[in-house]
């Protein structure tokens, strides 16, 4: 009798077992596969990706989201304009915004950190306030990077040019290490990455350039004009819950997405230190959102703004409007208030 019952439970149990795998496997096939390209590799910035995914947030909405990380913004936004291989980038906007002027069909849709987050970094010592005070300094920054073609207007601003100072051109891959070590005086670069990551090494501050008239949305979700049309609905979800999982993170729960961000990311050997305070330095520059609306819906008066930036500094023309560079109606965190962690 003992045999029976336990062969009973054993098949009673396996057949249940089977019809949990069968209705996982049901399910997985529903989800709607969306591909994401990332700007960089892993860093606080990405918090809500690997939390989403984490929490189960995406599955909920309908999607299987595959991220891949990146190796600059800039390549992000050719990769995803130009073929087939990503449905949707993550990226600084403002070169999105270049390339678009030149003719990708790439679109805004989701500006999460609206202010630029682009400055220079120096040691909290320095004798360095502003532009000016760079004069005779060696400044380390990227000749292909978002940054350099605000370099001029940034010193003008302070009544100095090139001359005026030692600038270093090093790649991107060696620029903080550069002047962490104290080779370079100050450094341009993305301020919440790097004065995150050399907190230790060289306690800094940061000098704005979006304080000397070069404001401009910084990272966000942008598509190619081909995907918004052929997945628009997907789209949508992936960047609503992207939107509600920033919320969640800022109202208190940096650390979840500092742990997911690991989790997801081992072979990164990161430094849940240097995530969490990233992630805790670019809330200034998420901004404050418009009356009744919720974090990652465009706002016009950033992009007029925008606009205004990068034609000062003539990286675009005139020929499209502030409102060309955007994708409306797509973002809706509040549809996902309710999400539940699996």
């Amino acid at each position: 009798m003992k045999k029976f019952i336990s062969k009973a439970w054993l098949k009673g149990g396996l057949g249940l077992m089977a019809l949990a795998m069968a209705a996982s496997a049901a399910a997985q096939q529903k989800l709607e596969p969306l591909s994401v390209r990332l700007d960089w590799t892993p860093w606080g910035i990405h918090g809500a990706f690997h939390l989403a995914k984490s929490k189960g947030w995406y599955e909920q909405a309908g999607l299987d989201v595959k991220l891949e990380d990146g190796n600059g913004s800039v390549t992000t936004v050719q990769i995803v304009g130009s073929g087939d291989s990503f449905d949707v980038g993550h990226a600084a906007l403002a070169s999105m915004m270049i390339a678009r002027d030149k003719g990708l069909p790439v679109k805004a849709v989701a500006p999460f950190a609206r202010r630029s987050d682009i400055g220079v970094l120096v040691p909290v010592d320095s004798d360095i306030k502003g532009p000016a005070d760079l004069k005779g300094k060696k400044l380390v920054y990227t000749a292909g990077s978002l940054e350099a073609p605000f370099i001029d207007a940034f010193l003008a601003e302070g009544g100095i040019k090139r001359s005026d100072l030692e600038l270093l051109n090093v790649e991107a891959a060696g620029k903080v290490t550069t002047y962490a070590v104290g080779r370079a005086d100050a450094v341009v670069s993305t301020i919440p990455f790097v004065i995150a990551s050399v907190s230790e090494r060289r306690p800094s501050r940061a000098i704005s350039f979006a304080d000397y008239g070069l404001n401009m949305p910084s990272f966000g979700i942008f598509a190619s004009e081909e995907k918004l049309k052929e997945k628009r609905d997907q789209i949508s979800r992936f960047a609503s819950v992207t939107a509600r999982a920033w919320q969640y993170i800022y109202d208190g729960h940096q650390d979840e997405a500092v742990k997911a961000i690991m989790e997801q990311r081992p072979q990164a050997r990161l430094d849940a230190k240097i995530l969490r305070g990233q992630i805790d330095a670019l809330y200034e520059y998420f901004g404050k959102p418009a009356k009744d609306e919720r974090i990652g819906v465009p706002v016009p008066a950033d992009w007029e703004e925008a606009v205004k930036t990068l034609r000062s500094v003539d990286v675009i023309s005139d020929k499209l409007q502030a409102t060309d560079f955007y994708a409306t109606d797509l973002v809706h965190p509040e549809k996902y208030d309710g999400m539940v962690s699996k």
